[in-house]
């Protein structure tokens, strides 16, 4: 894997051991290049895996950005990845469910990628809309499998976008009422 876009352009990314689907490079750079200019914005990585989105993120301008994965056996390598920003990018070895209990920051632009198996989206977007995690111009992007359904209004937020990429969906949600 390769970060495809920013100051860290063409920089290779390690991929930890275990269970692990990463975003690929090309549907990674496709989503920024509909993100657009990330400077100024914070960056929250769910499910952050190997640390590529979140690299990626930092590479394009947003700052802070915050990597949280349950999985500690992926520690050591997303660690050496994310290290490639310079200690910029803050890394939270934690179920995102915990994380979602425990978290007092709201960010510009969320970016949640389950593993294939996982059965909680909506709930998990409720749940971060519910505690404000969202800032009042921020985007969800929730990467999914096609075969799982996502309503179009979940609590406060609306699907303002969705892109197919093969057998997955990135569907793009903002606040009601707020344009992107």
């Amino acid at each position: 894997m390769r970060i495809t876009g920013g100051t860290l352009k063409g920089r290779s990314v390690l991929c930890p051991e275990g269970e692990i689907r990463p975003t690929m490079d090309k549907v990674r750079e496709s989503l920024f290049s509909i993100l657009g200019p990330l400077e100024g914005k914070s960056f929250l990585d769910l499910f952050g895996g190997s640390g590529a989105v979140s690299l990626e993120a930092f590479s394009r301008g947003a700052a802070p950005v915050v990597l949280v994965e349950n999985d500690r056996g992926k520690r050591e390598t997303t660690c050496s990845n994310i290290s490639l920003a310079g200690g910029t990018i803050t890394g939270k070895f934690m179920a995102a469910e915990l994380f979602i209990k425990r978290n007092r920051q709201n960010f510009d632009i969320i970016f949640c990628d389950p593993p294939f198996h996982y059965r909680f989206h909506e709930e998990l977007i409720r749940s971060c809309d519910e505690r404000g995690f969202l800032a009042a111009d921020g985007i969800f992007l929730m990467h999914r499998p096609a075969e799982r359904f996502l309503p179009d209004t979940i609590g406060s937020l609306e699907r303002i976008d969705q892109r197919r990429y093969g057998r997955s969906i990135v569907d793009f949600y903002g606040k009601q009422g707020e344009s992107s």
